[in-house]
């Protein structure tokens, strides 16, 4: 699927950080954590960020897990790690990356409203692609000029985010915006020139597609995203060897008898 980097989420930890070392070093990209910190040695247990360029743009992406995001502070998936601030860790991060990247995104594993918190204490981040809580946001909200992306989880949606850049200003609009504006003012113009709409309506009308125009005009030359999200059904494909070599990871760990109700 050419991914480009993984944010380790607490259910990645379910085997504990061992085994999560040892898959990491066969996989072909990036796993990556900056607040997530080994005990025993005290250092990062992967990658803080990575910095990807395309096209001549400079993108940076890191990666916050919570420690909210565990049942407890005994939780097993915890042992042998220390989960630093979540706010402390991106604020140094968002510094560090600033004068190397253009672009900077968050992979999220602090759910929603640690987001939305995340987003106002700290500025710099463009686009927060958030996990954990799992809603899907056809209009993603804004917050403090950082975006937030959220998709449902257990692999029934995928969110697709496409970007146009047309200069390097933090602000990004959503183009369904624009589309409802338009639409707006289709249907206003319609009204306009219906012999049925009285010379009231038409006045107080006129107000409202100069203010339309107006925000319509704000927007010419700004950055723009639209946000896709389209579930995972008939669209995957069903692949025999992937079959076959779930068949033999299954057959290593045989069904116990079921309990009683």
């Amino acid at each position: 699927m050419r991914y480009d980097a993984l944010g380790i989420g607490d259910d990645d930890l379910t085997l504990g950080k061992e085994f999560l070392l040892e898959i990491s070093k066969k996989a072909n990209f990036p796993f990556l954590s900056s607040n997530v910190f080994d005990e025993e040695s005290g250092s990062r247990l992967f990658s803080p960020y990575i910095i990807k360029e395309n096209d001549g743009l400079r993108i940076g992406i890191f990666s916050l897990l919570s420690p909210d995001s565990f049942l407890a502070p005994g939780d097993p998936r915890r042992k042998g790690l220390i989960l630093k601030s979540p706010v402390e860790t991106a604020q140094s991060i968002v510094k560090e990356l600033q004068p190397k990247t253009d672009l900077i995104i968050l992979l999220s594993h602090l759910g929603y409203q640690k987001d939305v918190e995340l987003s106002q204490a700290v500025s710099g981040i463009h686009f927060i692609l958030g996990a954990h809580t799992g809603i899907n946001f056809v209009y993603p909200p804004i917050m403090n000029r950082t975006t937030i992306i959220q998709t449902a989880p257990k692999g029934m949606y995928a969110g697709r985010l496409d970007i146009t850049l047309y200069n390097r200003e933090l602000f990004y609009y959503n183009t369904l915006t624009r589309r409802t504006m338009e639409h707006n003012l289709n249907s206003l113009t319609l009204r306009l020139n219906d012999r049925k709409t009285s010379e009231t309506e038409k006045a107080q009308l006129r107000k409202v597609k100069e203010e339309v125009e107006r925000s319509l005009k704000q927007l010419h030359g700004k950055n723009e995203y639209t946000n896709t999200i389209f579930p995972l059904s008939e669209q995957i494909k069903d692949y025999p060897h992937i079959g076959k070599m779930v068949e033999t990871y299954l057959s290593k760990f045989p069904e116990t008898g079921k309990p009683n109700p």
